[in-house]
C-alpha cells in the first residue's frame, strides 16, 4: 500500500551532521516534549529561517479560556511555532484532558495536517496515542488528540539513565511492531524522538503524533520505512547507552566522540545487551550490524520487529532483597534502650534470695484442690442446666423441627439469611484502557438473558494476555441499588477463561477497574466467583484477564451466562 504521509524523522546520519533522508523547514513536536525540542533544535531552526523562501502567516492569537467547538476549552499554551501552537485543553463534554494543535487555515501546512490527522484518526491502533478530531471552522484548522497526564516520555526515562537489559528490549519490540502495523496501513510517523514515545504505568509503550507531528514540520522524507526504522534504532541506542548515536548532543543526551564513527552500544558501555547492541546497529548502520556477524541491515520496521522477536527472551532482573537489621539487645532495666553501652568494669549486682512461691505449703495445696473441685463443680451444673433448656425448647416449639427459630427474649442468634437470585438491572461493556473505550456493546445483553446458547465476546487478540495491549476487559452489571452479594455464577464458551470480581458501591460506575474491590478470582469455562464473606454493592465487575484460543490462530473470549446470588 502506499505511503499516505509525506512526513519523514529529522534524524543524523553515522557523522550527525545532516538528516537521513529528510528535509525539513521549521517545525515542533507536540506535547511537553515541543519546547525541549525546539530548544535542541533551534540553532539549526535559525538557519533554516535564513533560506526559507515560505512565510507562515501570524500564529492565531488565543488565551486561556477560549472554547473550540463549543466543547474544547483551552488550558496552557505549550508550544507557539511557525504559525501553529499547541495546547493542553479540556473536553468539557467528555471531562478529560486533551491536546490541541491549532494553526491558520490559510497556512501552508493546514491541508497536510488536516490530511495526516484523518489518516492516523482511521488507524485506531491503542498503540499510538489517538487523534480524536480534526476540524477545519471558523477560518481555524484544529486537530484535538489524547492527552496521556500519567505516561512518562522516554525523554524523562533516559534522563535517570540507561535501561535495563528487558526495558530496552520491551521498547524495541513494542514500537517496532507498532510502527510496522502503520506502515502496512500506509502511515509513517518520520518524527519518532524520545519525546513522541511514552510509557504508561503498566509498561506498555504509546507513540504519539504519527504523521502530525512531521505534517506541522512541513517534513518530507524519499524513504519513509528507511527513516522510521534508523529512528528506532536510535531510541534502542540511547536506551543501551543514555548517549545519542550522533555527534551532536539531542534530547539532553551527549552525542558520540567527534571523529569516531558509529560505535556499537557495548564498546560504549560495559555490560551492554550483545544482542540487542547488534539489533540497535543493524537498524542504524546501512551495511549491517558488525563485522564478525556480517548480518543483514533492517531497512524497515517490519524487518526490524522480526529480528527482534528472533532473539531469544529476555527475563525481568531478579528482584533485589536487602537484609534485615541486624537484632540489637537492649536492658530496659538499666537505662540503655536504643543506646550502645557503655565501655568500662563490670559492676556485679548483689545477689537477692528469692522468695518462695505461694501456695506451696500443705494448707496451699488443699486449698488449690478445693478451688478446682468446685470449679469442676459448677462447670458440670451450668452443663446440665443448658441440657434441660434446649431439651424444653424442642418440646414446647410448635414449628417446623427443621426450622431453627429465634427468640428475642432469651438472646437467640437471628436466623442465617438464605440465598437468593439478584436479579441484574442492565449490563455495559467495560473498556477504559482502549481508545474508544468499548468492547462489542452490541451484544452485552447476552449475558443476563437466560439463554446459554447467545453470548457477549471481546475483540480479538494477539495472544491470551490481550496481546500485551491492556490488562483485561469485561461487562459491569447494574444491581439498581446497593444489594448483598454471595456469589456470581460465570459460564464462558470457547476454553477456559481467568475471571476476576470486583465491586464497586457508589452512585456512577468508576472509570478505572482500580476503582472496584477484587474479591475474587477464578478460571475455567464454569466459574463461581464467591468472595470470602458476602459483600454490599450496586456495580460488579467482571474482568476477563486471560483469554483462551478463538482457533483462527488469535484469542478472544465469550461470555454467555451470568447469574448472581446473595
Amino acid at each position: 500500500m502506499a505511503e499516505r504521509s509525506t512526513a519523514a524523522v529529522d534524524v543524523a546520519d553515522n557523522s550527525g551532521d545532516k538528516p537521513l533522508t529528510a528535509k525539513a523547514d521549521e517545525a515542533t513536536t507536540d506535547g511537553t516534549a515541543e519546547a525541549q525540542d525546539a530548544a535542541e533544535t533551534g540553532s539549526q531552526e535559525e538557519n533554516d529561517e535564513k533560506t526559507a523562501s515560505k512565510t507562515f502567516p501570524a500564529t492565531p492569537d488565543l488565551h486561556s479560556g477560549h472554547k473550540l467547538a463549543g466543547r474544547y476549552r483551552l488550558e496552557e499554551c505549550v508550544t507557539r511555532l511557525d504559525g501553529f501552537s499547541s495546547w493542553r485543553a479540556v473536553d468539557e463534554k467528555l471531562r478529560r484532558a486533551v491536546g490541541v494543535h491549532l494553526l491558520p487555515a490559510d497556512h501552508p501546512r493546514a491541508r497536510s495536517v488536516l490530511a495526516a490527522a484523518r489518516s492516523s484518526a482511521l488507524l485506531g491502533d491503542p498503540r499510538f496515542v489517538q487523534v480524536l478530531d480534526a476540524v477545519e471552522e471558523d477560518e481555524l484548522v484544529y486537530v484535538v488528540h489524547e492527552w496521556l497526564p500519567d505516561a512518562t516520555e522516554l525523554t524523562a526515562l533516559l534522563s535517570a539513565g540507561p535501561m535495563d537489559a528487558h526495558d530496552a528490549y520491551q521498547l524495541v519490540s513494542q514500537v517496532s511492531q507498532a510502527m510496522a502495523a502503520a506502515h502496512r496501513e500506509g502511515l509513517a510517523h518520520l518524527r519518532l524522538t524520545p519525546g513522541a514515545v511514552l510509557r504508561s504505568s503498566s509498561g506498555q509503550y504509546r507513540i504519539r503524533g504519527l504523521a502530525v507531528n512531521a505534517a506541522l514540520r512541513g517534513i518530507t522524507a524519499d524513504g519513509p520505512q528507511r527513516a522510521d526504522t534508523e529512528a528506532i534504532g536510535a531510541l534502542l541506542y540511547a536506551a543501551l547507552t543514555q548517549r545519542w548515536p550522533y555527534e551532536s548532543d539531542a534530547y539532553g543526551l551527549t552525542g558520540l566522540p567527534k571523529g569516531m564513527g558509529l560505535l556499537p552500544p557495548d564498546q560504549v558501555r560495559a555490560g551492554v545487551h550483545r544482542g540487542l547492541s547488534e539489533i540497535a546497529m543493524r537498524a542504524l548502520a546501512n551495511d549491517g550490524a558488525t563485522a564478525s556477524r556480517q548480518e543483514q541491515p533492517c531497512t524497515t520496521p517490519d524487518e526490524l520487529a522480526k529480528a527482534v522477536a528472533a532473539m531469544p527472551r529476555i527475563p525481568p532482573p531478579e528482584p533485589v532483597f536487602t537484609a534485615p537489621p541486624e537484632y540489637q539487645r537492649t536492658t530496659y532495666q538499666q537505662g540503655t534502650y536504643g543506646r550502645p553501652a557503655a565501655a568500662g568494669p563490670v559492676v556485679t549486682q548483689p545477689v537477692v534470695p528469692v522468695p518462695p512461691a505461694p501456695l506451696q505449703s500443705r494448707t496451699g495445696k488443699a486449698l488449690k484442690w478445693a478451688v478446682s473441685a468446685l470449679l469442676i463443680a459448677a462447670l458440670g451444673l451450668g452443663s446440665w442446666q443448658l441440657a434441660e433448656t434446649l431439651i424444653d425448647r424442642d418440646n414446647n416449639s410448635g414449628g417446623d423441627p427443621g426450622t431453627t427459630q429465634s427468640n428475642p427474649e432469651n438472646n437467640d442468634a437471628p436466623p442465617v439469611e438464605k440465598s437468593k437470585p439478584v436479579p441484574i438491572v442492565t449490563a455495559q461493556d467495560y473498556d477504559p484502557l482502549s481508545a474508544d473505550g468499548s468492547e462489542k456493546p452490541q451484544s452485552i445483553g447476552n449475558v443476563y438473558d437466560d439463554d446459554p446458547s447467545s453470548y457477549w465476546y471481546t475483540d480479538w487478540y494477539a495472544s491470551a494476555a490481550f496481546g500485551n495491549l491492556k490488562e483485561g476487559v469485561g461487562v459491569v452489571l447494574d444491581l439498581g441499588k446497593t444489594q448483598r452479594v454471595g456469589k456470581v455464577d460465570v459460564s464462558f464458551l470457547g476454553g477456559a477463561t481467568s475471571v476476576e470480581l470486583r465491586t464497586a458501591d457508589g452512585s456512577t460506575v468508576p472509570t478505572s477497574p482500580t476503582g472496584f474491590d477484587k474479591v475474587a478470582q477464578g478460571s475455567g469455562t464454569q466459574v463461581s466467583l464467591k468472595p470470602s464473606k458476602p459483600v454490599q454493592a450496586r456495580y460488579l465487575l467482571v474482568w476477563l484477564t486471560k483469554l483462551p484460543p478463538s482457533g483462527e490462530g488469535n484469542f478472544r473470549g465469550k461470555v454467555s451466562d451470568i447469574k448472581v446470588t446473595s
